[in-house]
């Protein structure tokens, strides 16, 4: 249960205050990196020649390895130290960096993204770890929390931007080099700005119960991907089921060794529990959400992907309103109150989007993703501060780990499940049209995808305007079922956060 007692933690230092700031620059790169190489797609494959299995693996490779290695990371940073893991991560970070800039082969690609991907897990949980023994102050923590929130979502807004860009002027590879005068800066600052802290009583760590963790999670994120990428198969499933199989025996594992990587004794606090469902439930809407904006932006209103990048910006701006502005809400309401405020902002959000079509104005889509990013920023905030808190500080490290894992498998699901949903309304809606006269080859690509609709449509020329029209309603439509199944998951969301959140004077006792 949570304890209420006064807080008479110190207050943080500007010294503090100067280490959060290099803390938020490595969350920039590490979020960048997730989409900076969208944009280098076409100069890539035209310098490397990639096979088609080897592009995927060099987009995919880096997101698989952070969602794997996290765990194990949040557990090795509570053992070797928070600081010394972040420093380590660094330096491979920026090493893999330069070796992905200059790759002269798609081989040499995958295999630098793989030790970015691995490097990249030690950010989240030794920042996030970092920020708890540095701001032990609540209110102080919750703002920190919120300005490092703010640095990934600079990353994912400032990626595609800072992408173009460079491709504008230079070759596909200066994409990854953002990161290395970051990673140096990190290294000279960081032992004099960040504090060493780990487990004092830390025991080995479990090797059998890493490579069960890791396994886990990466079968079962490959497997929503490929459903997310390709429908459902048996691929997919076989690997899903696997993953869920191997994460059972983890967690049978957990139970009964004295040390073990992830501590089931936390579930067991209701704080911790319900704002670990939120967080990842949270993500599971949002990333969804993503799946239909940007194609609806491009595919449907016939925004460039720059142009719509530029519109996106007010997104980030409304989430650095909620990540900055949120934690002083808290002065005023209680976190129940507050996160089930934010998740309503959100839903009206999701709500807009339900009422979208081909004659709207972009101006409609930024406002609602304006609404869903002011109202999700601060969710991300209290959840995280909310789990954090609620783990004992030696186990900071793991709890951040796992904090981190449930955002990953919430974002991922999120896109293959409401992904696939939509893809299975946009089918039966193009099945059960029938396009006489037009190429049957043209028709059958145009039923798999918006995107194979408009590129189909453009080869028939004045022929493919009814073609792409049905398309367009059709894609509308999976986007308004999705959009509507968002809502609802929004409001129960809601009630689990005024039933179970703390009070307005609650303060989070380690137990």
């Amino acid at each position: 249960m949570i304890e209420l007692q006064p807080t008479t933690a110190p207050k943080a230092t500007r010294k503090d205050w100067l280490g959060l700031l290099v803390i938020a620059l490595p969350c920039i790169v590490y979020s960048m990196d997730l989409t900076v190489l969208n944009l280098a797609i076409p100069e890539l494959s035209a310098d490397l020649h990639p096979s088609s299995e080897q592009l995927l693996w060099i987009m995919d490779i880096y997101g698989f390895l952070v969602a794997g290695f996290l765990i194990t990371m949040g557990n090795l940073g509570d053992r070797i130290g928070r600081r010394k893991l972040l420093l380590i991560g660094a330096a491979f970070f920026g090493a893999a960096s330069l070796l992905a800039a200059f790759a002269n082969s798609a081989e040499t690609l995958i295999a630098a993204r793989a030790v970015l991907g691995i490097a990249g897990a030690t950010i989240a949980p030794s920042t996030l770890s970092l920020i708890s023994n540095m701001f032990q102050v609540p209110e102080e923590r919750t703002k920190a929390i919120g300005l490092w929130a703010l640095g990934y979502a600079a990353g994912g807004a400032l990626g595609p931007l800072a992408g173009g860009l460079l491709l504008q002027y230079f070759w596909w590879g200066s994409v990854f080099l953002i990161a290395i005068p970051v990673m140096l800066l990190l290294l000279l600052t960081g032992p004099s700005l960040l504090p060493e802290f780990k487990d004092p009583q830390a025991r080995k760590l479990d090797l059998l119960s890493a490579f069960l963790s890791l396994a886990a999670v990466l079968l079962i994120i490959f497997g929503l991907k490929e459903i997310a990428t390709y429908g459902i198969g048996w691929v997919a499933i076989a690997s899903i089921l696997a993953g869920a199989g191997i994460g059972l025996l983890f967690i049978k594992r957990q139970a009964k060794l004295a040390d073990p990587l992830i501590d089931i004794a936390l579930f067991r606090i209701p704080s911790f529990s319900s704002s670990l469902t939120l967080y990842g439930v949270g993500c599971f809407v949002m990333f969804g959400s993503f799946f239909y904006t940007y194609q609806y932006m491009q595919l449907v209103l016939g925004l460039t992907p720059l142009v719509a990048g530029l519109w996106a910006l007010p997104s980030f701006a409304g989430f650095m309103l909620g990540a900055t502005q949120g934690p002083n809400l808290l002065k005023r309401l209680s976190h129940a109150q507050l996160m089930a405020l934010c998740l309503l902002l959100a839903t009206i959000g999701f709500i807009i989007i339900a009422r979208l079509d081909a004659e709207s104005s972009v101006l409609w889509t930024v406002v609602a993703m304006f609404f869903t990013s002011v109202g999700f920023a601060p969710v991300v905030t209290m959840a995280t501060d909310l789990v954090i808190g609620s783990a004992p500080p030696e186990r900071a490290g793991a709890a951040s780990a796992i904090s981190e894992t449930s955002a990953e498998f919430g974002g991922a699901t999120g896109m293959a499940v409401l992904g696939s949903l939509g893809t299975a309304v946009y089918r039966q809606l193009m099945f059960s049209k029938s396009f006489d006269g037009l190429p049957a080859e043209s028709v059958q690509e145009a039923r798999q995808t918006l995107g194979a609709a408009v590129n189909e449509a453009g080869k028939l020329g004045a022929d493919g305007a009814i073609l792409l029209t049905a398309a367009q309603d059709a894609f509308i439509k999976a986007m308004h079922v999705s959009a509507w199944v968002s809502i609802g998951i929004l409001f129960l969301l809601i009630g689990l956060a005024l039933k179970t959140l703390p009070g307005r004077t609650a303060q989070v006792n380690h137990t």
